[in-house]
């Protein structure tokens, strides 16, 4: 009777096994473990306690997964979404000049509407405004975005006075072991290597000691665990709540959240065999994007690296309870993680935002009313260094080229107020 509930609260069929589902969930973690290091050095290039980010990024790991197995039911691991960090870091903080935590009272509020749109009908409104060519073209230039920030981390290029940037010295130990943990990750993803991303990331590391490329973690980073957490649990700062940056950042990053996760969740619970669950799945994320504002993390996705527990035989919410078991015993190796080097996770960056970057070859660039807006968006995200302004080029210039040829029927209504927000934000940068 006992084992007969658990199976019922993690939506198990009586044809799904225990060992196989214990197996996926392995899995799933080794391949989505690297996010550990990665999402906590983007977090800390926002201003975050670097060991504080490592704990708010495995607790949030860990919360989302446990909503995804007791209220999605499915073997969808949820962990802090590569991209959305970067939007978080680069944009929100660096671009708009909100405060980390600011940025977290945004990711807060972003979670509560996500879960208004989980829960009702809205979730095919707001997915249905934006064209198909658009949101891939988001992908692909979050993706090159992430791109360029591993080239700069691992100096394979750098700052130049004239060109603005440059190839870096490959005498210095640190593009070297950049460069052969680059080509070690794509190689043993080619191979399709289990855990293949961290296994480059601690190679690389030990690389980077051999070479002296290694740095030890700040003074101020050492001392308990959760020393320096408490002033990021519950840390939202809401000072700036009501000013108009602060719900256009609500705003914006609201359409990636729900545009990169309603994609995700859809792919993969077919991939399970389990589409009916995506509504369940859909509200367990929306949960865990509140969860992770509160605990001090960026917000989170459904992660793609759940498509390798699903080939080895995840079927039910067993596997993403074991894989946030696994991160939850991840806490015992965090002050160990504070020593691996920029050298070894930009790397990772690289190769995740060459991932992103396939969504190119969905977009149609046979109609250039289509393919222009989306080619605008994706180079001007990583030109401008903002994910912001780099939308704002895309979604201003679609409905106008549409307008000019006479097609304004091909415009979701929902798209001219879009459009309208994004270019009132131009007008108040240019006067304030």
């Amino acid at each position: 009777m006992n084992n007969n509930f658990w199976r019922r609260s993690l939506g198990m069929e009586p044809e799904h096994h225990l060992k196989r589902e214990w197996a996926a969930g392995i899995v799933s973690y080794f391949a989505s473990v690297y996010i550990v290091m990665v999402n906590a050095a983007i977090l800390h290039d926002a201003g975050m306690p670097l060991r504080a980010a490592m704990a708010a990024t495995l607790l949030t790991a860990v919360t989302g997964c446990l909503l995804m197995a007791f209220g999605g039911k499915t073997p969808v691991i949820v962990v802090p979404g590569m991209g959305i960090n970067a939007f978080y870091t680069y944009t929100l903080v660096h671009s708009m000049k909100l405060d980390w935590r600011e940025a977290l009272a945004v990711v807060v509020v972003t979670g509560l509407l996500f879960a208004v749109v989980a829960y009702t009908s809205l979730y095919r409104v707001l997915s249905d405004a934006i064209p198909s060519n658009l949101q891939h073209a988001i992908s692909v230039g979050i993706g090159l975005f992430l791109t360029f920030i591993g080239l700069q981390k691992s100096e394979i290029v750098i700052f130049h006075r004239t060109t603005f940037v440059a190839i870096g010295h490959f005498s210095d130990p640190a593009v070297i072991t950049s460069c052969a943990t680059l080509l070690l990750a794509l190689v043993l993803f080619l191979r399709g290597t289990r855990g293949g991303l961290l296994i480059s990331m601690l190679a690389g590391t030990g690389l980077a000691y051999l070479l002296g490329a290694e740095h030890g973690p700040d003074k101020t980073e050492t001392g308990p665990l959760f020393a320096g957490y408490g002033n990021v649990f519950l840390g939202m700062d809401w000072t700036r709540a009501l000013s108009l940056v602060f719900w256009i950042a609500v705003f914006l990053l609201l359409l990636i959240v729900v545009f990169e996760n309603i994609g995700l969740i859809s792919a993969q619970t077919l991939m399970a065999g389990h589409p009916e669950r995506f509504k369940s799945s859909l509200r367990a994320l929306s949960l865990a994007n509140i969860a992770a504002g509160l605990l001090g993390s960026s917000p989170v996705v459904a992660a793609a690296e759940s498509s390798a527990g699903i080939a080895a035989g995840g079927r039910s919410g067993l596997t993403s309870l074991v894989a946030g078991l696994l991160f939850g015993a991840t806490f015992l190796f965090v002050p160990a993680l504070a020593y691996i080097p920029d050298s070894a996770i930009a790397p990772i960056l690289i190769v995740i935002g060459g991932l992103m970057v396939q969504s190119v070859s969905r977009i149609d660039f046979s109609d250039p009313s289509e393919g222009f807006p989306a080619f605008l968006i994706m180079v001007m995200i990583p030109f401008t260094y903002s994910i912001v302004d780099g939308m704002a080029f895309g979604f201003i210039t679609y409905p106008a080229l549409k307008l000019a040829l006479g097609r304004s029927s091909e415009v979701p209504p929902a798209l001219y107020v879009i459009a309208g927000l994004f270019t009132a934000n131009f007008i108040l940068h240019a006067f304030l």
